[in-house]
């Protein structure tokens, strides 16, 4: 999908079309919600299971970071580029449903990353 984004970035630019891929971070999608066996109503009874579970964030966080991609005017700046939630509520001040602003890479920098090694890049 990544390499999709950076091949149409390249054939939409002149048009002044811009194509971006952007990433989630902990996605509480419903096959997720499934596995923890909650719902949307009910997700942080999720982190009983798993701790950083109260770190996910719902669709609707993606989706309010494609909304505020498709409203800035300077779009074009990013075309081509892999973008995610976590650096793009800091630049356009969304909020994911609950009213949160969950951010994967700080939580993994925090807890995760002595077990597991860095994040690293999307790319």
């Amino acid at each position: 999908m990544i390499r999709l984004a950076v091949a149409q970035a390249a054939e939409l630019k002149p048009h002044g079309v811009a194509a971006v891929a952007i990433t989630p971070g902990f996605l509480r999608s419903e096959a997720v919600l499934e596995h923890f066996g909650v719902t949307e109503a009910n997700w942080h009874e999720g982190a009983v299971k798993d701790p950083n579970f109260a770190h996910s964030e719902s669709p609707a966080y993606l989706g309010r970071a494609v909304a505020a991609l498709a409203a800035d005017p300077g779009i074009m700046a990013k075309t081509g580029r892999v973008l995610a939630t976590w650096s793009l509520y800091e630049e356009y001040g969304f909020t994911d449903a609950d009213g949160r602003q969950p951010d994967f890479a700080a939580h993994w920098a925090n807890a995760l990353e002595q077990e597991y090694g860095p994040l690293g890049d999307p790319l």
